[in-house]
């Protein structure tokens, strides 16, 4: 019997056929590259094929290999970024590819845990354990598609509560400059809000503030429903980057399980700061004040992933940290960060120096979706408050030198009177937790009482 492929049944054909379609589909083992190149922390190899955002192995001298990631090319040279120490690296290492690398591990198992910018234990509690993988630079939701925002966020402080009211889904930025207190205010939402889960972003911080945080202002029952991606400002700028971007897709993972998630970036300033170092080590030009365009696409394409999954899903209430340089409420990355924002809290270095905690500057802070979840009685408490907070600042001047004589306006002569009241109200205790509807009764009668 003649056995050849023509005579053979017709059932081989088709499983010869499906052989080798599948050899085909097969991948082609990665072809390596040689390091030609490192000016910096940017690595340029040749000889090798890579997407952006694959990572690279780099083979050092000792034999270890150092991990980087392609963030640009130019004709057939690659230009990577190291994730980790360099030391070691000579020209001509060898540069692996490692196609698909862009993803990450997330479950419930990161509750309680400290993380790196790589997702891996920083607190000596062992192997995290978790099984569920997904992308580190997430996927985008069709905004059509999103549940709007119409539910309340208690955070547990007085002053947002009553006046700032945080929606479910709320992007909101926290503008602060060094010293004023906005890491105990991040910590006081952590522990007092009603979100199930809290992830923390401690993104470029000093690493001495990362352990007190943890320990002082998270405490353990912050710690018991959170977890802590901790990217301080030693490490590179990559990881930098990776720590927002993981600590996001770990809320967005919560998300997606149906939970309301509160997540905190500290800071949005130094993810800018991070791909301004990248941007500007591949060749790309600085545009405003040395900041080249990529930071201000990078940004808005963080903050998009939070908000409100589709209908009946869970949220994401994020609060990024922006650092007035200066002081300066205009810098190019607080400016572009209150574009994007659904609205924003300004602390005050003046208000601070007054002994004030929080330090809130109300006039200057806004919530761009209180109006569509608050009732008008409260809307039309809070404006009340705002508008006497605003004719005594305005006048206190006059009021502190004697020049203003009671009786010429009942505008001032009221806000004169509430001033006390007004100051009581805004302050609170780093260890009081004043919860929402508790907020909205006080500042009813705040004004109950001197009506």
């Amino acid at each position: 019997m003649n056995n050849t492929p023509d005579r053979l049944p017709l059932q081989w054909h088709e499983h010869l056929a499906r052989g080798l379609r599948t050899v085909q589909a097969l991948p082609a083992p990665p072809v390596e590259g040689r390091l030609t190149r490192m000016v910096g922390l940017t690595l340029e190899a040749q000889g090798c094929q890579a997407a952006v955002g694959d990572r690279c192995e780099v083979v050092a001298g000792d034999g270890s290999r150092v991990d980087a990631e392609v963030v640009g090319f130019s004709g057939d040279r690659l230009f990577l970024m190291p994730t980790g120490d360099i030391q070691g690296l000579k020209p001509s290492a060898r540069v692996i590819p490692r196609p698909g690398a862009g993803t990450v591990k997330v479950g419930p198992e990161l509750l309680g845990r400290v993380i790196d910018g790589a997702g891996e234990p920083l607190d000596g509690k062992g192997p995290l354990g978790c099984e569920d993988r997904t992308r580190l630079t997430g996927v985008p939701i069709n905004p059509l598609t999103r549940a709007p925002i119409t539910r309340t966020l208690d955070v547990g402080v007085r002053a947002i509560n009553s006046l700032l009211t945080v929606g479910r889904g709320q992007r909101i930025g926290l503008f602060a400059g060094s010293g004023v207190g906005k890491s105990v205010l991040l910590g006081m939402m952590a522990r007092y809000t009603e979100a199930d889960v809290i992830v923390v972003g401690l993104i470029g911080e000093r690493g001495r503030e990362v352990k007190e945080f943890i320990e002082k202002i998270l405490g353990e029952e912050g710690l018991r429903r959170s977890v802590v991606v901790a990217s301080p400002a030693d490490h590179t700028p990559l990881m930098r980057l990776h720590g927002a971007w993981l600590a996001t897709a770990i809320a967005e993972y919560f998300r997606d399980q149906g939970q309301n998630v509160l997540l905190i970036m500290d800071s949005l300033t130094r993810f800018a700061q991070a791909q301004r170092e990248i941007g500007l080590a591949i060749g790309e030009a600085p545009a405003t004040k040395g900041y080249p365009p990529s930071v201000f696409a990078r940004l808005p394409q963080l903050v998009e992933r939070a908000g409100n999954g589709a209908e009946g899903a869970g949220s994401i209430t994020a609060f990024y940290t922006v650092l007035a340089e200066g002081d300066d409420q205009n810098d190019p990355i607080a400016d572009s960060a209150r574009a994007i924002l659904d609205g924003h809290v300004v602390l005050s270095r003046r208000i601070a120096e007054t002994g004030h905690y929080p330090a809130i500057d109300i006039e200057a802070s806004i919530s761009r979706v209180m109006f569509d979840i608050v009732p008008p009685s409260q809307m039309q408490a809070a404006r009340r408050l705002k508008q006497s907070l605003s004719t005594y600042q305005h006048n206190r001047d006059l009021v502190a030198i004697g020049a203003y004589q009671r009786g010429s306006d009942p505008r001032i002569d009221a806000a004169i009177a509430q001033w006390p009241g007004l100051q009581r109200f805004l302050q609170q205790d780093i260890h009081e937790n004043v919860t929402l509807p508790d907020s909205v009764a006080q500042l009813a009668a705040l004004f109950g009482e001197t009506e």
